[in-house]
């Protein structure tokens, strides 16, 4: 075999490896995004940056697991802070259903989640009006993730049916699929009665509430808890950091 041939094997049998080398590489960074990076994203808005000092989104999409391909629901969405980073963060093949419900959207929201919308990066997001103990449109199924952040207590002083709420989400996930939630810490003792004064949840009663659905705890954060919060005080009204828990459950396989 002359030198020419020589050559020529040993350029195919580099290019060879070299492509299989790129997906596996491809394959690594979506398996662990850069969150500090989607966070500092310069067409994100200066608002939603001043809810970041308090939020610490990047440590939450990390605990989180948010990966890109995922498809996931974000109850609760409001007027879409956390489905925005989401969406960012799934892309550019997955996908986010943020839901609410009409009575929210209308007393609340206005058109905040609207306008929000409009933006590019909200384009692989659904919007889902519907109310809070039915969430989920029945096509919807085998969820990776969903979602429900700082608004758990509020649910439990409107004329919602937790018991189905928590059933209908454990349903939609698929087998090994997660549920992360965050709230407001309240007192030891106080269960859900500070929910509408101080908008605050005891995390024990939380944690039942969940878990009586079927869902295991496999993770908590303590990223956004604060000793300091004396837990007696209104978590708009708060002169110092609101103590906050993290918790992530996951559907049995």
């Amino acid at each position: 075999m002359n030198r020419s041939i020589l050559r020529a094997a040993a350029c195919i049998a580099f290019v060879s490896a070299a492509l299989l080398v790129v997906p596996q590489v491809r394959a690594e960074d979506a398996a662990n995004p850069d969150y500090a990076a989607i966070v500092a994203a310069p067409d994100r808005s200066d608002a939603d940056r001043q809810v970041d000092q308090r939020r610490q989104p990047a440590k939450m999409l990390a605990f989180a697991g948010v990966k890109p391909g995922m498809t996931i629901l974000d109850m609760a969405a409001s007027a879409g802070y956390s489905t925005e980073l989401l969406a960012r963060t799934v892309a550019p093949s997955g996908k986010v259903y943020a839901q609410d419900s009409a009575t929210v959207l209308e007393r609340f929201v206005k058109d905040r989640f609207d306008t929000r919308a409009k933006a590019p990066a909200m384009k692989n997001v659904v919007h889902v009006v519907r109310d809070y103990d039915d969430p989920i449109p029945p096509e919807v199924k085998d969820l990776d993730m969903i979602t429900f952040f700082f608004f758990y207590h509020d649910i439990t002083y409107l004329p919602v049916d937790r018991a189905a709420m928590n059933k209908k989400m454990f349903a939609a996930l698929k087998p090994g699929g997660f549920l992360v939630i965050a709230d407001h810490s309240a007192k030891a003792g106080e269960g859900t009665s500070v929910a509408k004064t101080l908008h605050r949840i005891e995390e024990s009663t939380l944690k039942q509430e969940i878990e009586a659905a079927g869902f295991k705890l496999v993770a908590e954060g303590d990223f956004l808890h604060h000793a300091e919060d004396p837990k007696d005080i209104p978590v708009f009204k708060a002169p110092v950091p609101i103590d906050e828990f993290v918790l992530k459950y996951q559907k049995p396989q």
